[in-house]
């Protein structure tokens, strides 16, 4: 599968991202899409390593600003 970025996000009513829009036209959810940036398949994302409340990882709340919401 070819290299792809994340371009823009969907969040539910109560403001949480729920999905991302990757650069090939997918629909992925945020899990999907912390596994896929993981493995390499995803590309230009920072993720936060765990801290001491925090999710096991997350992308960097600067990261997400970056990116359009969309509806």
């Amino acid at each position: 599968m070819k290299e792809e970025e994340l371009t823009g996000l969907y969040r539910n009513n109560a403001g949480d991202i729920i999905s991302f829009l990757t650069s090939e036209g997918r629909v992925i959810s945020y899990r999907k899409a912390l596994m896929e940036a993981e493995e390499g398949t995803l590309t230009g994302i920072s993720i936060e390593e765990p801290g001491s409340n925090e999710p096991p990882l997350s992308f960097e709340s600067t990261f997400i600003d970056q990116l359009p919401e969309l509806y």
